[in-house]
């Protein structure tokens, strides 16, 4: 190699510094300082690790295909935190925690699971009426067992009349609601309204009152309405 030709091959590798650094993802619109102090305050350095690891995911995750925004997000959570029922972490019977309450204390029971996933999916860039909260009577032993419980999942619907794609503390394979024949829903609801049945909703989330003080809560966390 001559030495004219090496200035050029500087110049072509600072270029593709420069551009490889604007190819990285879009940073999340959070307030990750405040969200940093938050949670020190509150918990101690302890979840610092996981804060760390979310924000990474959601950073990266702005740029993935939908169906990658559901997988990752999914094993994240699941294989993250502990399954723990109210009275264990909160001290209450029923308890809605936000997203940073659930990543303080690294453990949650159904709700909290589906609640975390869904902010975390609305930070990537996956509009609400995509997602929706559902309610269902889950079959304790298999879809031929008559003992049931009250359960919480995450659906994710690509079109509005579409059949949605179930996100589950229970499994980690993101399945079509006709595949998970071991639930049975109730209701589902967003940030707009209670769906009943149907792609509209039929109710206000005032009906939900545990769902609009968790919305109001996390809106004061710094998580868009």
């Amino acid at each position: 190699m001559d030495s004219s030709s090496k200035p050029l091959l500087r110049f072509v590798f600072c270029l593709a510094l420069f551009l490889g650094f604007f190819a990285w993802p879009v940073q999340s619109a959070l307030n990750v300082d405040r969200f940093r102090q938050m949670l020190t305050k509150r918990f101690g350095e302890g979840p610092l690790k996981s804060f760390q690891e979310w924000q990474v995911l959601i950073n990266a995750g702005k740029n993935w295909s939908e169906s990658d925004k559901l997988k990752r997000t999914n094993e994240f959570f699941n294989r993250r935190l502990t399954f723990a029922d109210d009275m264990t972490v909160w001290k209450q019977q029923d308890y809605w925690a936000t997203p940073m309450e659930t990543i303080g204390m690294n453990a949650g029971d159904c709700e909290d699971f589906a609640i975390v996933k869904y902010y975390t999916l609305k930070e990537m860039g996956i509009t609400e009426d995509k997602l929706r909260l559902i309610y269902v009577k889950a079959r304790i032993g298999g879809a031929d067992s008559t003992v049931t419980q009250a359960h919480m999942v995450l659906a994710f619907y690509q079109a509005p009349d579409a059949e949605p794609l179930i996100l589950d503390n229970l499994i980690t394979d993101i399945r079509p609601a006709s595949r998970r024949s071991d639930l049975q829903p109730v209701f589902s609801f967003n940030a707009t309204g209670v769906f009943t049945g149907g792609s509209q909703a039929t109710a206000s989330i005032d009906r939900l009152s545990r769902w609009k003080d968790l919305l109001l809560r996390a809106q004061d966390e710094g998580f868009s309405p």
